[in-house]
């Protein structure tokens, strides 16, 4: 975790994540990114200097009608003394059995964030932490240019004044292999999604087509990333860029 552990560190002081007295909820869907995020930030909190405590929360999307067995985090959160819970939603039946979505993957995404986001409030949380990695920012980038013709992305951090959260993305430094490896080398519990539409999704298409680039191209994603930080899309440049900027 050594790794991953300076990623999250450099995320943090890079886009100015965290201050003392932070109550944090980490979003676990299961996946890798989410329960190597959860542990790094157990971890990082030994020795950064920042006092914060963390949450482990699950949104149980309920597919195919049954609910996902997430007892492994649950007995991994036991063990390392993190608070953890479980809610039940009936998410997947309005996206997939209810309203039939053709695309589904927006309405559960935003029915995810909103449900997240009021139970974070619910806990007394004041920020909430998600897996996004380095390999999701540009992925994003690039589907926001060729889908939606806009040059964006999601934010390392942003403020959602209407629930007065911050959300933030500490694994935004770390690309998607090493987390998978900190993962597999600290056994840690990775709970497989159920959802219908895993692996056939756009993000799927575009992740297939950014590893071609690289194959033909070494270094296409670095470039990507470093053209969105030096123009500062979405706060991407860092709290100093954003400064200098603000000061023109």
């Amino acid at each position: 975790m050594q790794k991953i552990l300076g990623y999250l560190r450099k995320a943090i002081q890079k886009y100015d994540m965290l201050r003392d007295g932070d109550r944090i909820c980490v979003g676990v869907s299961g996946g890798k990114d989410s329960v190597v995020l959860l542990y790094g930030l157990s971890l990082l909190r030994r020795f950064i200097g920042i006092d914060y405590d963390i949450i482990g929360l699950t949104l149980d999307p309920n597919f195919e009608g049954s609910p996902t067995d997430y007892s492994p985090v649950e007995d991994f959160c036991r063990l390392h003394d993190i608070e953890y819970h479980i809610i039940k939603t009936h998410i997947g039946e309005i996206v997939f059995d209810i309203r039939k979505e053709p695309n589904p993957c927006s309405l559960c995404a935003r029915m995810r964030r909103g449900a997240l986001h009021n139970y974070a409030v619910e806990l007394g949380c004041n920020k909430i932490a998600l897996g996004h990695n380095y390999d999701d920012a540009v992925e994003t980038f690039i589907m926001n240019l060729f889908t939606e013709g806009r040059i964006g992305c999601f934010s390392p951090m942003n403020y959602l004044s209407r629930k007065q959260l911050s959300v933030i993305r500490p694994l935004v430094l770390a690309p998607e292999r090493d987390i998978r490896r900190a993962a597999n080398k600290n056994a840690l519990p990775i709970v497989k999604s159920k959802c219908p539409a895993d692996g056939h999704t756009n993000r799927e298409r575009t992740k297939e087509f950014l590893a071609e680039m690289e194959r033909n191209d070494h270094g296409f994603k670095d470039r990507i990333f470093g053209a969105m930080c030096r123009a500062n899309i979405d706060g991407w440049g860092g709290a100093d860029i954003a400064i200098t900027q603000n000061n023109r």
